[in-house]
């Protein structure tokens, strides 16, 4: 009897607690839940102050280019890109060229003339998915993957009801969510390798695979929609645009291969100008006369452009002014320290040991270069300055140390001259490339044969052309690349025509200026070299004029010879 009352007042005691208990937990839960709408609350009366606070459009977004006509200078770019994506089968695109030329603009507004195209599968929903190489970071264990995608496994903290169950989470990344439109992907040669090799794996597969430890296949909590995604992959079926300032050579060659490749211009004075007065048109402002060739003058692209103009703008309504001003601009080039633009152009006056060169500076980017030769009674000994004269190769693993193109291209010169029948023995030779910035590169190589020539000879070559062009060692003329662009700015630097090696005579068709022919240096110095040609002796040797300064150094070893350090043929200061 006693142990029956024991029992019972036990259980009596143990209900009481238990009621206590569960009552405290519901106050606190009730408690906790009334605190957490406060907080919810108050935070979500924070979020909708902070959105009915907005600022007026930056002046550089409302002027940005919404349709093709308003993309200034990329006229075949433009028409190359819309037709590859408003095709029916569009393709993958790389689109090369220098910043701040509308590559990123362009990419948008192609992507909205191809919806418009009855034949393009583009939707009118497609999406726009734009990143940039340089920012984007990634784990190399998968748990996180902008671009890609990641799986959020439940070992970590935030996974949610799910993580609680055991459920791993795929999280789609960039290539997910430009399913059906277009990734475009700035500066696409800063991407991680490991991240370039799982992106040509997404455009072979269309779709983006996820492997966890922690799925499993027979588990009924996970949803079907999990299955689904681990089974059959997250959808990525879209159009690859990447925009790089690099080279094509410094991209993998398995990228390339599965895109299409386009190269946009360095933008010209005249486009400069036009963006210029665009920009000060669309923000509602006029532009006193010299405005835009001012900001022209000191801008080094389409953004600098832009940007001049914006500040300007500012300076104008600070004063409560609609029209932009001369001085607006000078004092915004004096506060943003705005160098001049600098544009070479071909050599004033015909000089002696000059001549206009051609280069490559970039992708659709020709340039002018001014090579200068002096020679004097010497030991023999041949200087070339402002090239690069060594270079370091690296790749696979290895890394190896040459000459550099140039410099092998100043050795072929050598024996160019020497193949002719000059006898350089007795003469020192300085060839230089002013400007500051160091040259390489094969294509100057006919240049600098020129102009040792006519400081030997004593013969100033015609300043009105300008002449690009590998020399072989036998004095034949080899072909070099960047023909068209080269021809471009020789014509924008003033030349009235460009000796290009004539199996390059063809790629030189619609330039802006006459191109001509020529297959050796004799040829070549027939046109540069005024007066009466070269005559060659039996050994090949050039012969000049009579009573030219420069005889000693040309004719036969016959000749009285110089006294020291007397020069043969200066070259006149640039």
């Amino acid at each position: 009897m006693f142990s029956t009352i024991v029992v019972l007042l036990q259980l009596t005691i143990s209900a009481i607690i238990a009621y206590c208990l569960v009552a405290q937990m519901r106050a606190g839960s009730a408690q906790g839940t009334t605190h957490h709408k406060r907080s919810y609350t108050r935070e979500m009366e924070q979020l909708r102050a902070m959105r009915a606070v907005r600022l007026n459009l930056p002046l550089n977004e409302a002027i940005r280019p919404a349709a093709f006509d308003q993309i200034v200078g990329q006229e075949r770019g433009l028409r190359a890109l819309s037709a590859i994506l408003s095709s029916p089968n569009p393709q993958h695109i790389i689109i090369y060229g220098p910043p701040g030329v509308g590559k990123t603009c362009a990419a948008r507004v192609a992507l909205e003339e191809a919806k418009k195209s009855g034949a393009s599968p583009f939707r009118r929903d497609a999406p726009f998915i734009e990143v940039d190489a340089t920012t984007m970071r990634f784990d190399e264990r998968a748990i996180a993957d902008p671009l890609i995608g990641s799986v959020h496994d439940p070992i970590y903290q935030g996974a949610g009801a799910l993580g609680v169950a055991g459920v791993p989470q795929p999280k789609p990344g960039a290539v997910s969510k430009a399913h059906g439109g277009i990734l475009f992907i700035d500066e696409i040669g800063e991407l991680h390798p490991a991240q370039m090799n799982k992106l040509l794996k997404v455009l072979e597969d269309r779709r983006v695979l996820f492997e966890s430890a922690y799925y499993d296949p027979e588990d009924p909590a996970t949803p079907a929609y999990i299955h689904d995604i681990f089974k059959n992959g997250l959808p990525a079926d879209f159009r690859l645009i990447g925009a790089t300032t690099r080279s094509p050579d410094s991209l993998p060659p398995a990228l390339r291969s599965r895109c299409m490749e386009l190269y946009f211009n360095p933008l010209l004075p005249q486009h400069l100008m036009t963006i210029a007065k665009n920009a000060a048109q669309r923000a509602g402002f006029d532009a006193q006369e010299g405005v835009a060739e001012m900001i022209c003058a000191h801008s080094q692209g389409g953004r600098d452009a832009a940007n001049l103009t914006q500040i300007a703008i500012g300076f104008a309504q600070a004063q409560g002014r609609k029209q932009l001003l001369l001085d607006d601009v000078r004092e915004v080039i004096r506060c943003g320290n705005y160098l001049p633009r600098q544009m070479r152009k071909i050599l004033p006056e015909p000089r002696v040991g000059c001549v206009n060169a051609l280069a490559v500076a970039g992708p659709g980017m020709g340039m002018v270069l001014w090579v200068q030769a002096s020679a004097q009674k010497g030991t023999g000994k041949f200087t070339v300055t402002g090239i690069i004269d060594e270079e370091t190769m690296d790749g696979g693993g290895k890394s190896a140390h040459r000459i550099s193109q140039a410099g092998c291209s100043v050795r072929n010169v050598q024996t160019a001259l020497r193949h002719l029948g000059a006898d350089l023995s007795g003469v020192d030779i300085h060839v230089d490339f002013p400007g500051g910035i160091p040259v390489d590169g094969p294509s100057a190589g006919v240049a600098m044969a020129i102009a040792v020539l006519s400081a030997l000879c004593g013969r100033a070559p015609d300043n009105t052309l300008a002449i690009t062009g590998e020399l072989s060692i036998g004095g034949q003329a080899m072909p070099v690349g960047g023909i068209f662009d080269k021809a471009e700015a020789a014509a924008r630097a003033g030349a009235a025509a460009v000796l290009v090696p004539a199996e390059n005579i063809a790629e030189a068709e619609g330039a802006a200026i006459p191109a001509i022919a020529y297959e050796t240096l004799e040829q070549a110095a027939g046109h540069l070299l005024p007066g009466e040609p070269f005559l060659f002796s039996g050994a090949g040797l050039p012969q000049p004029v009579p009573e030219s300064p420069a005889a000693v150094a040309c004719a036969s070893a016959q000749e009285a010879p110089l006294p020291a350090n007397t020069p043969v043929s200066q070259a006149q200061p640039l």
